[in-house]
């Protein structure tokens, strides 16, 4: 799957790329509460937008992507001098209040994860199969300290429709997945698109501390 990613950017197959800030970001991340200054993690973070729009609200924006492809996009459509460095098996590249680190999300350990506050999933999840989504959900975990807080997007597709990605996120899987060590709370579903079939649910996770239930 990680070499079908790779090729995806190199190709220019990135129909799930959008064009503009999502809208339940906007919506809801203002009443979340994160406080200024608050670093955000992004995993899966493709060359999104939302990662602009994070930062320009004071956070410091930590992306994890993949595919250099989509790093080396974002960093030639935005604005501002660009530094690389090399940590552990990643290669980062900063621009103004985003980095972004190029490597598998699952080789990024607590120690490089220090001072994250919160956390941003619009398309992580549901670019993973189901093997995938349960080692997910546990890492996050494993990433943000007590109290971290953040927003999720998931996604069902119609009925009968098993492909993907995007892969098809029940209420039901993101309860099981995340409810051990967050507390999930689901603040909206969309519309289902007639020409795809999606249907977007947006939820706010609060990573719990020791003893919390």
């Amino acid at each position: 799957m990680d070499e079908d990613w790779r090729q995806r950017w190199q190709e220019g197959r990135i129909g799930f790329h959008r064009e503009g800030v999502h809208p339940a970001l906007e919506r809801h991340w203002p009443c979340l509460g994160v406080g200024e200054g608050t670093k955000v993690l992004v995993p899966l973070c493709g060359k999104s937008l939302d990662m602009r729009w994070l930062a320009a609200r004071g956070h410091p924006v930590l992306g994890i992507e993949l595919a250099e492809p989509a790093i080396e996009q974002f960093m030639a459509e935005g604005e501002g001098e660009v530094s690389r460095y090399h940590q552990s098996r990643f290669t980062v590249s900063r621009q103004g209040k985003v980095e972004l680190w190029c490597g598998d999300f699952f080789h990024f350990h607590v120690n490089e994860a220090a001072d994250l506050g919160a956390f941003y999933d619009r398309a992580a999840l549901i670019a993973l199969p189901e093997a995938k989504r349960q080692r997910y959900a546990f890492h996050l975990a494993q990433l943000l300290p007590p109290g971290a807080r953040g927003l999720l997007v998931s996604l069902t597709r119609a009925p009968g429709d098993t492909g993907g990605p995007p892969f098809d996120v029940t209420a039901d899987e993101v309860i099981e997945r995340f409810s051990p060590n967050f507390a999930v709370t689901h603040l909206e579903d969309g519309e289902r698109q007639p020409d795809s079939g999606f249907q977007e649910s947006v939820w706010q996770l609060v990573r719990r501390g020791p003893g919390r239930s």
